[in-house]
């Protein structure tokens, strides 16, 4: 196996991290790639935190800011950090068929998880399965078609969330609320902060 290429910005326990991500990804199973990256990212954020630069952990005032840790140049996978200042949050959006693991590594996240029931015309109709708050160590895993959901800091305390995904989330679905219970998709681009 090919060690990830260190990054100014990554310590020894991060590189080693990512290389065990690139290994999970190489068995070509959503399912158990999801399981591995999930497991060993919660461990270490319990275990040993993860160690990021100040920079990763600027807000913005105005949205929350994605900082890309890594993008593999052999196989689909990218790893973003987020910070996100008090009371930010995602509009609904879906993750356009990729499979994404999130963990929380500073602070306490609200998740909120959809069901997509119907999609007609252009309107797209949804149910609120599942709202919970997850705190540092929390993992959790969207893969394709279960992928809508909501993410918000419900605290005044800045939170520091860590994404890896299935290749590069450059672009997703966010629905807008129509008023009359119906959600209408638009495409979104999707960059970096610094």
């Amino acid at each position: 196996m090919e060690p990830a290429s260190p990054g100014p910005c990554r310590s020894a326990a991060l590189n080693h991290l990512i290389d065990d991500w690139r290994d999970a990804v190489r068995s070509g199973d959503v399912d158990a790639i999801t399981r591995r990256i999930k497991a060993d990212l919660a461990g270490q954020i319990r275990s040993e935190g993860v160690d990021l630069p100040p920079s990763f952990r600027r807000t913005d005032p105005d949205h929350y800011a994605r900082r890309l840790l890594y993008r593999d140049p052999e196989l689909p996978l990218t790893a973003v950090v987020m910070a996100w200042a008090p009371n930010q949050a995602t509009p609904l959006h879906d993750h356009s068929g990729i499979w994404c693991v999130e963990g929380v590594v500073e602070g306490e996240m609200e998740v909120v998880r959809y069901d997509l029931l119907e999609e007609r015309g252009g309107a797209c109709r949804f149910a609120e399965v599942e709202r919970l708050r997850a705190g540092v160590g929390s993992a959790g895993a969207l893969i394709p078609p279960l992928e809508y959901h909501v993410l918000r800091n419900p605290t005044e305390e800045t939170v520091i969330t860590l994404h890896v995904y299935g290749g590069e989330m450059d672009h997703c679905g966010v629905f807008e609320p129509q008023g009359d219970g119906s959600w209408r998709r638009e495409e979104r681009a999707l960059s970096y902060h610094d």
